[in-house]
């Protein structure tokens, strides 16, 4: 509120996504954002959530870097997020062709099932199992294996992006746009997912808000990945073995949105 203050803005918007469409007292949430910045919180659907992500993600896409149609991935901490589009032919490298929000995150899933430290095989194996099935929902709404480019955004994605790529400190300027091999992640997924608690907290690349749940957003990334390649490889007989990591995401997204409803107006 102080630095709103401080700054003259054109337009504030504040925008809420799986925790609070979840919350059981959202509306005193609400309230409290209207007292202190005088604007009531947009609590958006995982479809538009989905769609700010895939807006945010590919506006710095260029189709000669990139091959089209993208699939966006946002990992979240409640929900993720799957979005194909730009098809390359007539569709624009920002535009959706289908979206699909799976109510599974990495707080979600450590919620859910991973409860011992590290977790056991039984509950690594639940998750799996609870993971595929949202998939499965996914992929009868998003024709995943269309795609020919996986772009991965999130404070996951990016992490376990870093972590493969030997990072002693996050360096989002090195992760942005790197390209990882799918092998090599599902190795360090794997092995952040079954490393004790104490063992994370010794990595500086791992924030310390994420050092509990990261494994849970681990198993989640390995199973994307691992769907999406195969859902290609049935598809079109494509060979998906690399994923792109993304900076630009869901806040890119609610701006550049933001952005264009006022340029419209004027």
């Amino acid at each position: 509120a102080q630095v709103l203050k401080e700054h003259p803005v054109d337009a504030i918007r504040f925008v809420a996504t799986s925790a609070t469409r979840d919350a059981e007292n959202r509306e005193i949430f609400e309230q409290m954002m209207i007292d202190e910045l005088g604007v009531r919180p947009e609590v958006i659907s995982g479809t538009e959530e989905a769609a700010l992500s895939f807006l945010g993600a590919t506006s710095v896409v260029s189709r000669d870097e990139l091959q089209p149609p993208y699939l966006v991935v946002d990992l979240g901490g409640g929900s993720t997020e799957l979005v194909l589009g730009g098809d390359g032919d007539c569709l624009p490298a920002h535009k959706v062709s289908a979206a699909y929000s799976m109510n599974v995150g990495s707080v979600r899933m450590t919620e859910r099932h991973l409860h011992t430290d590290p977790p056991t095989e039984e509950e690594i194996q639940a998750a799996i199992e609870d993971i595929d099935k949202h998939i499965d929902d996914a992929f009868k709404v998003v024709p995943a294996g269309r795609a020919r480019t996986i772009i991965g955004v999130s404070g996951t994605v990016t992490t376990m992006a870093a972590l493969t790529m030997g990072l002693q400190h996050y360096d989002h300027t090195a992760v942005d746009g790197v390209h990882i091999g799918l092998e090599q992640a599902y190795a360090v997924n794997n092995r952040f997912l079954r490393m004790p608690r104490d063992c994370r907290r010794t990595y500086a690349t791992i924030h310390p808000g994420r050092v509990d749940v990261v494994g849970g957003g681990a198993v989640i990334w390995s199973r994307v990945l691992e769907r999406l390649a195969k859902a290609a490889y049935e598809d079109h007989g494509g060979v998906l073995d690399t994923f792109v990591a993304s900076e630009h995401g869901l806040l890119d997204g609610i701006t550049l949105d933001l952005g264009r409803k006022l340029l419209a107006t004027r």
